[in-house]
This record gives structure tokens, sequence and C-alpha cells, in this order.
């Protein structure tokens, strides 16, 4: 069992949260109110949109060094919903793991929805995989037994170059559904 600390409380932050309790790890929830409160999970999920993460470097990058901390934004532009905002050749992650040094940074969650974290399914295939992509083996390999304690499937989606294409796959899911194409209980599934 692990200790997990969520800096974020809204559906994806809630979500992540039931499926770490559901596989017996305990959970610290922190939203915006919290932010004096130190953090005090040996993983912290980021479940906050890509803007944020600056912000919580900022106010708490000291607190993350050690951490496994798993950023799970898409870091889309959102006044236009029509491109990814980091170089091509970049991601969010990488420019994360850059801002932590210190710190154990993988990138998971951000091919899934809330609602298909919530339902373990996705088009009634059992169960929803979450694709996980770091280059420390332990790290993900930490997240990956959280994930599946929690009833999920975690894939190992290779190494932190692989966040690119996963923000990708996440930002043609978000637009998908954000133009109705595909509800919000929809999304990509790993069948093996």
């Amino acid at each position: 069992m692990a200790h997990v600390s969520i800096i974020g409380t809204g559906n994806m932050g809630q979500a992540i949260g039931d499926v770490v309790r559901a596989g017996g790890s305990t959970v610290q929830a922190l939203g915006s109110a919290d932010s004096g409160t130190p953090v005090s999970g040996e993983v912290v999920v980021l479940a906050v949109p890509y803007p944020a993460l600056a912000e919580i470097v900022a106010e708490r990058g000291p607190q993350l060094a050690g951490k496994v901390v798993v950023d799970i934004t898409n870091p889309l532009d959102f006044s236009t919903f029509d491109s990814l905002v980091v170089p091509a050749d970049g991601s969010a992650t990488a420019e994360l793991a850059a801002a932590l040094p210190g710190s154990r940074v993988v990138k998971a969650f951000n091919t899934t929805f809330a609602a298909t974290l919530a339902a373990g399914t996705v088009g009634g295939q059992q169960p929803t995989t979450v694709l996980v992509a770091g280059d420390d083996a332990a790290a993900k390999e930490l997240l990956a037994g959280i994930v599946t304690a929690g009833g999920l499937r975690a894939v190992d989606a290779g190494p932190l170059r692989r966040a690119r294409e996963l923000e990708a796959v996440g930002f043609l899911q978000l637009t998908l559904a954000a133009a109705e194409k595909v509800g919000w209980t929809a999304g990509f599934a790993v069948v093996a």
C-alpha cells in the first residue's frame, strides 16, 4: 500500500482518489484552499489543468523532491481547443520534469476521462487502461501497482519522451468529446 497525495479535487482528482482507495492505498486530497498544507504522499498526482503546473512548482517544488510526481495534464489551448501549447518535440511532462529535477516524474491518466476511471471500463472493454510513461522504472512500477490494485489495467507506454504522444491522444479524445462526436464516458481502449 502507498500513500498518495492528489492535488486537485475536480472530477479527475476524485476519480483517481477512488481508484487509489479501492486498491487499499490512502489518499491526501489537496484543493486550492489547502496551499499551506504540506504534501505527505510518496506519490503525488497533479490532477489540475496544464496552466496550474507552474504555480504548483513555484509553491510546492521543494516538497515534491524525491517523490513520484504524476502529471495528468493535456497542454491544449483552452481558448481555441485546436492545438497543443508545448513545442512539437516536447510535452508538458518534459517541462515538469525539467522544473522538478529532484522528483521522479511520470505521465499517466491523461488518456482517460473521470467517468471511465470510475466505471472501470471503456466501451465495454474491461478494465480501463491507464498508460504510463516515464524514465524511472521504479516510479512507473509503483504507480502501475497502485492502478492495478485499484482494479484498472496499467500499461508501460515507454520513456518520458512518449508523453508527447500520450498528450496528443488525450488532446484528440478531448476535442472529440468537446465536439460531441463521442461522449465524456467514451474513450480509447487498449485491447490485448
